[in-house]
This record gives C-alpha cells, sequence and structure tokens, in this order.
C-alpha cells in the first residue's frame, strides 16, 4: 500500500473506538430509558442509522483503501477518491445525528443533507474507482 492509503487507513482504524462508543451510548440510552430518545422515534431511528452507517461505512472505506493503489487513476485522481470514500463515513452520520440534536426534535432539520452530501461523495468516489479498475 501507498503512504498515502495507509496514512488514510490509520485514520480510519481510529475512528473505530468512537463508532463503538456511539454503539455503548444507544444501548445505555435504552437501558436507561433516556428521555428524548425511546419516546421519540424520529431521533431514535435517525441515531440508529447514524451508528449503523458509520460501522459499515468505516469498514467499507478501509477495504476500499486496498484498491486505490491498484486503480488506473492518476495520483490526483487516487487522492480524490481517498477523500470522497472517506467523507461518507463522516458526512452521512453527521447528518442523521445532528439533524435531531436536541430531544425535542421531531422532524429533521436541514442538517439531514449532509447525508446526501455523504451518499453523493461516496458514489462519485466509488464509481471512480470502479473504472479504474477496469
Amino acid at each position: 500500500m501507498s503512504p498515502s492509503s495507509l496514512s488514510t487507513a490509520g485514520v480510519l482504524l481510529i475512528t473505530v473506538p468512537a463508532v463503538a462508543f456511539g454503539g455503548v451510548s444507544l444501548l445505555t440510552f435504552l437501558m436507561r430509558n433516556v428521555p428524548g430518545y425511546n419516546d421519540n422515534p424520529v431521533r431514535r431511528s435517525l441515531w440508529r442509522a447514524g451508528h449503523a452507517h458509520a460501522g459499515v461505512l468505516v469498514l467499507f472505506s478501509l477495504v476500499a483503501m486496498l484498491y486505490v493503489d491498484q486503480a488506473d487513476l492518476s495520483d490526483g485522481l487516487k487522492s480524490l477518491v481517498r477523500i470522497l470514500i472517506v467523507a461518507a463515513p463522516i458526512l452521512m452520520p453527521l447528518g442523521f445525528f445532528l439533524s435531531v440534536v436536541r430531544p425535542s426534535d421531531t422532524k429533521p432539520s436541514k442538517l439531514i443533507g449532509l447525508t446526501v452530501v455523504g451518499g453523493a461523495a461516496l458514489a462519485a468516489g466509488t464509481l471512480t474507482l470502479g473504472i479504474g479498475l477496469l
């Protein structure tokens, strides 16, 4: 692996404990019946979605780093692909969490748009990587 892919993978691995901490936090909210979580189905659903997307997308990004250096892409495009693919596990969960940050929020705020931006980054990065591997 190139030094760039290795350092990107290192940063992704450092985020895994944060995802685990988030899971423990959600479990604590459930077990302790924290107001604004169990009694707010929109918030509960979006926070669970944020946690799930964070975990899956971090894992996906780690696997993708193995392929970036094998792609027939310029160094600039490889850097762009790394950035786009790593943006998804940051932006998508942030959109889910921050759109219902207050316990009284019963519908997502405009910050839910971060999920769309993260999804677009993921689509662009994976499409570019896929084409580069063909």
